[in-house]
């Protein structure tokens, strides 16, 4: 495949990396309708480890059957399809090669109380089933923030040897973190910058709202103009390595489409790298998902 002058350009940015892994982070952004352009759309299927089957799966009950999600991230021309161990080892035969894959290697579940993840995968299980990625989630501001923040140093060292490049999900929450502090602007920020700082390739985090959370950062942020989403996200791009890391902004809990369009909109106003959508994506009907995805997909090509 050529590669394109912005997927060159990205991929100069990773200046440790080996030819492996800056091949597999090709692989991703030269793979579906956003092949080449520097952005991408992933879709993400671990919600049943965090939720349960019925809460993630029964609004669209196809969406039980692991064959469902690759053959949905193929027709809708997706960057990536991540999901834990048992989904991709489903149709990891059937779909191989059609599709970059992300072996999501740690999952929580609603029956714990804990805010820890456990390891549910390995850098082998990703090299057997040919993933592009692995996947790993760490909670800043968790009671077990440093245990995730060392599992995923020695997950990144044996990944990227391998030739594999690492998605951090960068979620905060703790005891001194409410809900509005979970996505306050500062916090996402710091989050995301954590990610780049662990060496991740690809950083997903939430949307920020227009919330400062740290009294010690308030001082920082003041003449801030955080008042659209656009400016929002452009100061989290900024926080990982002045835009020199992908960063892409996850989809949350089902919301209405033009809600979920104006959300994007502001992504790519801010010079995101682009979305990981899941349960606005499946938890649709098939043919609903796949006109939503489309829209997305022409918002970040700008013709939407």
């Amino acid at each position: 495949m050529a590669i394109t002058k912005a997927v060159k350009t990205i991929l100069s940015h990773y200046e440790s990396d080996n030819p492996g892994t800056k091949t597999n982070l090709a692989r991703i952004l030269m793979a579906g309708k956003l092949r080449g352009t520097g952005k991408l759309v992933i879709l993400p299927v671990d919600q049943g480890f965090e939720h349960g089957p019925a809460r993630s799966f029964a609004p669209n009950p196809p969406a039980y059957d692991p064959f469902y999600h690759y053959q949905l991230a193929i027709d809708a021309g997706l960057s990536a399809y991540a999901a834990p161990l048992g989904m991709l080892e489903m149709g990891a035969s059937t779909f191989a090669g059609q599709i970059p894959t992300i072996l999501k290697l740690n999952s929580s579940n609603s029956l714990a109380v804990d805010k820890d993840q456990a390891l549910t995968g390995s850098v082998n299980d990703a090299l057997r089933l040919g993933c592009s990625a692995v996947g790993f989630t760490i909670y800043p501001g968790s009671e077990f923030a440093f245990q995730l923040i060392e599992e995923i140093r020695e997950i990144a060292e044996e990944a990227k040897a391998a030739g594999l490049a690492v998605v951090i999900w960068s979620y905060p929450r703790g005891p001194n973190l409410d809900k509005k502090a979970e996505t306050a602007l500062d916090i996402c920020a710091y989050a995301a910058h954590m990610a780049a700082l662990l060496g991740a390739h690809i950083i997903k985090v939430k949307p920020p709202t227009d919330v400062i959370s740290l009294e010690a950062a308030k001082k920082s942020y003041e003449g801030f103009d955080a008042s659209t989403m656009a400016k929002r996200v452009a100061h989290v791009v900024q926080s990982c390595f002045a835009g020199k890391r992908i960063v892409v902004f996850s989809g949350g809990e089902s919301k209405g489409l033009e809600g979920l369009y104006d959300e994007v909109r502001g992504l790519r106003d801010g010079g995101a790298n682009g979305s990981i959508i899941g349960r606005n994506t499946f938890q649709r009907p098939r043919e609903e998902a796949l006109v939503m995805l489309q829209k997305i997909i022409d918002i970040y090509l700008n013709k939407a």
